[in-house]
């Protein structure tokens, strides 16, 4: 094991960071927001409403992508643990795929001149190739968190810094987006706005890959593989991992579930605003509320974890997400004020679950290398994006097919009964059916903070 230190205080693995780092950390993930985060709550709406797709096009292309990536999460996890950059073992993936991940996002919302088939092979071709350079960054910076340190209470903190700047920067998404694309070309919604979407897209890019270079240059790796160790990491350990790490398994169908409501309910947003309650301008408002309650919440979830407990806290959180979800399909649609109000509390419950259940993954890998020596954060994060990956597929599939299945159509004003209810389900009641499977699967986790400490402890002894 890997520890540049003479405190010894931290000997055993369990170093306090400075707020320096734990900032520069956070950035990493607020930088993926900027870029993944931006494409996947606008691409399906930039696709039929200004790229000119149809809805079940867009939405097998989606489930087709997704797909593709989820496969390669696990691949790229394998070979970070059996390899080092010249830069350290995660954070160097940071440097290197940047500049490549920036422009590719800008390249997913250019509108070729070219025939219909020519546009969907664009498309296609395109957003793979986003999602599996993201992948490559997505990866590595998951497994950065546990190479930091051992310190359950410092993950915590590091996860509340992440998650704190990750929701700044859905504040800056879900309200900035249509905003800024609105004043670039009057509207949002049309392929007269294609240039503004291009512009719009281009800033958040270059705020995302500035965000990234940072999250690099300051952060430290202290607790990784050892090269001995790493050389006894093998591919086959991706599938021997999800059969003896049951926490792992558990985690995997948390992500699974919990991506899946978020990718549906933002894909959904937006055709919300505009069809359900007839105001495109209302669009960045409606959105941004899902950010700012985290704001102001997530400082303080060391101190809800510690009074309530993992579960405890995920329990009520999601208790509180349910009642906004029911409180969204129940309210009429001229009742805009109780709407934003039920949002607001879906955004509240919901907000800590998202940011929550990221500080589990540390908690798997340190079970796993007590079990087997290895610790395999790479591989680990991987499996973990695939089932992320996954239920983000689902989110993207779903919405589509819902959409043409109760008669969308992108060139009318006005949707017709079957579609705004269509809308008003993927926005709300098929989230909150997700919200009680997620409370079982919950339910299954059984890894505690003592375990976690004896365990680490017991780790380094041996070391």
């Amino acid at each position: 094991m890997i520890m540049n230190t003479t405190n010894p205080a931290e000997a055993k693995g369990f170093y306090k960071l400075s707020w320096r780092e734990r900032i520069a950390f956070g950035s990493g993930d607020m930088a993926q927001n900027f870029i993944y985060q931006t494409v996947t709550t606008y691409l399906l709406f930039f696709y039929t409403n200004v790229y000119g797709l149809n809805p079940a096009i867009a939405a097998a292309m989606f489930l087709g992508v997704r797909i593709i990536d989820a496969i390669w999460d696990p691949v790229v996890g394998a070979i970070i643990d059996m390899h080092s950059t010249r830069f350290g073992k995660y954070r160097g993936w940071l440097l290197i795929m940047a500049l490549p991940l920036t422009l590719l996002m800008i390249a997913c919302f250019v509108v070729p001149d070219f025939g219909e088939t020519g546009k969907v092979v664009y498309a296609c071709a395109t957003y793979v190739a986003l999602s599996i350079v993201y992948t490559t960054v997505n990866v590595p910076f998951g497994a950065l968190n546990a190479a930091l340190t051992r310190d359950q209470h410092e993950v915590t903190i590091l996860t509340t810094t992440r998650m704190w700047l990750v929701n700044v920067a859905q504040v800056a998404i879900t309200y900035g987006v249509p905003t800024v694309v609105i004043a670039f070309a009057g509207t949002m919604n049309s392929p007269e706005a294609r240039g503004g979407w291009l512009l719009t897209i281009a800033i958040y890019g270059v705020a995302g890959l500035g965000a990234l270079l940072f999250s690099f240059a300051g952060t430290k790796e202290r607790v990784v593989i050892s090269k001995k160790d790493q050389a006894k990491v093998k591919f086959t350990d991706l599938f021997t991992e999800v059969v003896r790490n049951k926490p792992l398994r558990v985690i995997s169908f948390m992500f699974i579930t919990a991506f899946a409501i978020m990718a549906i309910t933002n894909s959904a947003a937006t055709y919300f605003v505009k069809y359900n309650l007839g105001n495109e301008n209302l669009v960045g408002y409606y959105n941004v509320i899902s950010a700012l309650p985290a704001l102001l919440i997530l400082p303080f979830m060391p101190l809800l974890r510690k009074k309530l407990g993992k579960k405890g806290l995920l329990y009520l959180s999601l208790a509180i997400s349910f009642v906004g979800f029911v409180g969204l399909f129940a309210i009429p649609a001229g009742s805009v004020t109780l709407i934003f109000v039920a949002q607001l509390v879906r955004s509240i419950g919901f907000g800590v679950v998202g940011a929550f259940i990221w500080s589990l993954i540390p908690e798997a890998i340190t079970y796993g290398e007590w079990q087997t020596g290895k610790r395999i954060s790479g591989i680990a994060n991987a499996l973990i994006g695939f089932f992320f990956k996954f239920g983000l597929a689902l989110g993207g599939f779903v919405p589509g097919v819902v959409l043409s299945l109760t008669g969308f159509n992108s060139a009318l004003e006005v949707q017709s009964d079957a579609a705004l209810l269509g809308i008003r389900a993927l926005l709300a009641a098929l989230p909150a059916l997700l919200v009680l499977l997620l409370a079982l699967i919950v339910s299954r986790y059984n890894l505690t903070d003592e375990q976690l400490v004896r365990y680490g402890k017991e780790i380094e002894e041996k070391r």
